[in-house]
């Protein structure tokens, strides 16, 4: 038995001490990354700027912590931001419902609310393939497993920043699963003297750390924890948008944590970022997981010199200081918001001069707000005696609180009539409503209200819209209310009108392991071009109740439209509506702005005639934050979708440029484009059709 002891020791230390497989085939020793192995320590460096450069070592021993150090170099001096970290991940594994709805697109499901299992992300370190992509180096580190998942741990470093992403890539061959985790950097001892972070009112604070504090959630602003040491900051943000499942409400949920024993799970001391199993308390549907899908359980870190809370600064550069950039030449619009303002000013007078969400959005960046209001609240189907008088207050309303940048139109989510959910835009002011009579006029003329419409059915909305130059659109297509539609109605008189838009888009559902968002509207928007009609799809964001304390920018999405100066309200906003109906607008996350779109010289909405060989000369302006990933062009001949990705993962963080694409587009009927970077960020243009 003495023997048999010594022996199984023997081996557990020669296991200790083995050199864990390093694969070097995919690196590129000529390109800007360096790297050294030696007695299995790991080390690589890349340059973070001009003369700076970052430096990590990673520790492939079994028990020791992955991180061993992590540096600064500025000038030729080391600065070590952190030491001995652990990547850490809590996955929460539960059952999406495939069955009732509609598949993987569905939102109507409580996740939460159902047994489910919790697993923290186990690392054996059984082998590291290193892989030198364009601007970026990947260290894959191999043996990760969690519950039913199992793949790796997968470091991501970029040339030209000190930015690197952390994520555990994971596969199930469980089917109908569904998803949330947390994710941070964890240590024996705390290797911070301070945390520091943005309050919701964008004033920093800081906490000076004895070592002892439990885990705990933190609410913040830009998603960001700061975590100082003795000679550096090391920030823990998560990918801006792609973190932020759909939810009806966009609170801020206390995304950061930090302290001893997270949730029970996490041994250690640790900063990180979390998700609220419960989210809004509402429709809770997580992330979808399908079987055999690699999901990156992912999270981004800034690595500095600089203390006191100075590098959220440049946390914050990524997005445009959680704002939408000013662009010449176009105007931001934001659409889909049930805000019911009008039930506060008719139940809860009297009204802040500037509500909170009025605060919210102008300190977002945001020109002009289309509302969906009486999605709840109110009267749209009468009585006429309150429906009047409520959209009274809701065009007063609008008109007091729009001036200067900023324009808030009214507008509603019907969901009558067509079928299914949609929304709808006029160029000014209209009573209408949606109940009609026998013996009722479709219109009259009122003395205090003006012309006043009734509508009883789809043939009357349609003319509604015609007369009033109105337009109509799919809300939240193929998924929610909208299950089915527009498929079912897609030979329909008043789809096929010129007053039907076409659908919108919002990042819903949610998949880590797709490197885009919202894949089910633009496959919609694909199809729609193939079914012949010139369609268009809008951003949409599809919120209730927006405060300036809430996480906006995470769940928002905007459109740029192109309009020569801010109509006034008072003079209606017909320009909106043109650029709409014409295609003259893109729409994006915030991150990737595209001023210039241009196939053979036409513009987005426009038609365009090819050569014989069927050549597009695609010239496209971008300018960027994250670094980018890919562009996408899609085509499609009335049949079938055709799909050319162009990698970008040459791009570096913060860049402009003038793209030139050449694709053969030959027998092909439309085009358009999508440009996506590493956080899932992306930006899309509208469609161009080919004569």
């Amino acid at each position: 038995m003495k023997n048999l002891f010594l022996f199984l020791l023997l081996i557990s230390c020669m296991s200790s001490f083995a050199q864990v497989p390093v694969d070097l085939k995919s690196f590129d020793k000529k390109g800007k990354a360096q790297i050294e192995v030696k007695d299995n320590i790991l080390t690589i460096s890349w340059p973070t700027g001009t003369l700076e450069s970052g430096k990590i070592a990673f520790d492939l021993r079994t028990e020791k912590p992955l991180l061993s150090t992590i540096q600064v170099i500025e000038n030729n001096i080391p600065h070590i931001v952190s030491k001995d970290l652990d990547p850490a991940f809590i996955i929460n594994v539960g059952k999406r419902d495939l069955i009732s709805q509609n598949g993987w697109n569905i939102f109507f499901d409580k996740t939460a609310y159902l047994p489910y299992e919790t697993y923290t992300v186990k690392l054996l370190k059984s082998g590291v393939k290193v892989i030198s992509s364009g601007s970026r180096t990947q260290i894959k580190v191999d043996g990760a497993t969690a519950g039913p998942f199992s793949g790796s741990v997968d470091i991501t470093l970029y040339n030209g920043s000190p930015l690197l992403n952390i994520a555990a890539a994971l596969i199930t061959k469980r089917d109908s699963v569904a998803i949330i985790y947390d994710a941070g950097l964890v240590s024996k001892q705390s290797p911070w003297e301070k945390i520091f972070w943005s309050d919701t009112q964008q004033y920093i604070q800081d906490k000076k750390l004895d070592g002892k504090e439990e885990g705990q959630e933190l609410e913040v602003k830009y998603r960001t924890i700061i975590g100082q040491s003795k000679e550096g900051s090391l920030a823990v943000f998560p990918a801006p948008h792609q973190y932020f499942y759909p939810l009806d409400n966009c609170y801020n949920l206390n995304f950061t944590w930090f302290g001893n024993n997270y949730r029970t799970l996490v041994p250690g001391y640790g900063i990180g970022i979390r998700n609220d199993m419960l989210g809004d308390r509402r429709w809770v549907p997580w992330f979808n997981a399908p079987p055999g899908t690699e999901q990156k359980l992912n999270f981004f870190c800034l690595i500095s010199a600089e203390k006191d809370g100075k590098v959220l600064e440049k946390v914050k550069a990524f997005t445009h200081q959680d704002t939408y950039k000013p662009l010449e030449g176009y105007y931001t619009m934001a659409s889909h918001f049930h805000q019911e303002h009008v039930d506060d000013v008719l139940t809860h007078k009297p009204m802040p001069e500037m509500p909170g969400f009025v605060k919210a959005f102008r300190n977002t960046g945001v020109n002009i707000v289309h509302l969906g209001e009486f999605h709840g609240p109110g009267s749209p189907k009468g009585p006429e005696v309150k429906r009047w008088l409520e959209q009274k207050t809701l065009f007063e309303e609008c008109a007091r609180l729009s001036g200067g940048n900023f324009l808030l139109l009214p507008g509603e989510e019907p969901n009558n009539f067509f079928g299914g959910h949609w929304m709808n835009i006029f160029p000014k002011p209209v009573y209408w409503v949606m109940a009609r009579g026998k013996d009722d006029p479709f219109v009259e003329d009122h003395p205090e209200f003006g012309r006043l419409y009734r509508i009883g059915n789809k043939e009357d909305m349609l003319k509604l819209l015609e007369i009033e130059k109105g337009l109509a659109w799919t809300a939240h297509a193929r998924t929610k209310g909208s299950t089915g539609f527009p498929d079912q109605y897609k030979d329909e008189a008043f789809f096929k009108s010129d007053r039907f838009l076409g659908s919108a888009w919002k990042a819903l559902p949610a998949d880590l392991s797709q490197d885009k968002l919202g894949k089910r509207a633009f496959d919609l928007m694909d199809d729609m071009a193939n079914w012949g009609q010139k369609k268009y799809v809008i951003a949409e964001a599809d919120l209730f109740r927006i405060e300036p304390e809430y996480e906006l920018y995470g769940h928002m999405n905007i459109n740029y439209l192109q309009l020569d100066e801010m109509p006034e309200y008072k003079k209606g906003w017909q320009p909106v509506l043109t650029a709409m109906e014409t295609g003259k607008f893109f729409s994006t996350t915030g991150e990737i702005l595209l001023p210039v779109f241009k196939i053979n010289n036409k513009k987005s909405g426009e038609s365009v005639k090819l050569d014989a060989k069927g050549t597009a000369d695609i010239v496209l302006e971008t300018s960027w934050t994250f670094p980018l990933n890919k562009a996408d062009i899609i085509s499609g001949d009335g049949k079938e979708v055709f799909r050319e990705v162009v990698n970008l993962n040459d791009t570096e963080a913060f860049g402009q440029k003038t793209f030139h694409f050449s694709p053969i587009l030959k027998n092909r009927k439309w085009v358009r484009l999508e440009i996506w970077d590493v956080a899932a960020n992306g930006a899309f243009t509208q469609t161009v059709w080919l004569e």
